[in-house]
């Protein structure tokens, strides 16, 4: 994985409300737009503007039929990113923020 994919992709996951959204396309096999907008507490310009980003990161596809647009999570994406990180980073530094998070 490139350094700008890695990049993209950790700028894709950083966002609460777009990982929240990535959950949500993860849990099922194709979500459309329109399920995600009555889903979450934001504007369709807003739902739209995290799937662009989880697009650009390449962790869904879109899948277009006619005006709707349908959404797939790409997990193998998402194993890529985790491979990169754990080999960025030391397990030390893993186990840190692991526990840390586990803590909260």
């Amino acid at each position: 994985m490139r350094l700008t994919r890695f990049s993209r992709t950790a700028k894709a996951l950083a966002d609460p409300r777009r990982f929240e959204i990535l959950e949500a396309i993860a849990s099922t096999d194709e979500v459309a737009c329109a399920t995600l907008v009555e889903k979450f507490p934001v504007s369709q310009a807003t739902v739209s503007h995290h799937l662009k980003e989880l697009a650009n990161a390449d962790l869904i596809t879109v899948r277009r039929e006619g005006q709707h647009c349908y959404y797939q999570f790409c997990p193998r994406v998402l194993a890529e990113y985790i491979e990169q990180l754990q080999k960025r980073t030391t397990y030390r530094q893993l186990q840190a923020v692991k526990s840390e998070v586990v803590s909260r």
